[in-house]
């Protein structure tokens, strides 16, 4: 059983970090002062919701699509979301049987955040293996 969860835990990190390759052209000001934010309290429900998906091969090749589909369409840039804050976010975006975003919730609150959560309402994914499918992303 350890084993089983070392080994998801490991693919779920590996999703994460894959995150998006794009970057917005404008960053945060890494010297700039910043206190980090607040945490959401019902992301860590999404997250464990996420992370029952694995593993599973289709998940995983669905990860793996849906991760290319987001960079051919560098998703992440609409808003210049990125320069909001210097502090990376996790975002989970829940996907319904035909892949479109319903519901989006960030691991916390703040200006960046609020700037994904809309940059990605609505857009239609690649459909996905099993409804309502949790797609997280980790944005730097």
């Amino acid at each position: 059983m350890r084993k089983n969860l070392i080994k998801i835990s490991m693919l779920c990190a590996a999703v994460l970090m894959a995150g998006c390759e794009t970057t917005g052209t404008k960053q945060a000001d890494p010297n700039a002062v910043e206190a980090p934010s607040p945490k959401n309290p019902e992301f860590a429900g999404e997250m464990a919701k996420f992370n029952a998906q694995f593993p599973n091969a289709k998940a995983t090749q669905y990860e793996n699509e849906s991760i290319a589909f987001n960079n051919e369409r560098k998703l992440d840039q609409k808003g210049n979301c990125h320069g909001k804050s210097k502090f990376p976010i996790t975002i989970v975006l829940i996907l319904d049987a035909e892949g479109k975003v319903t519901k989006t919730m960030t691991d916390v609150e703040n200006a960046k955040a609020s700037c994904f959560r809309n940059a990605y309402a609505g857009v239609q994914f690649p459909r996905p293996p099993t409804a309502p499918y949790r797609k997280a992303i980790l944005l730097n």
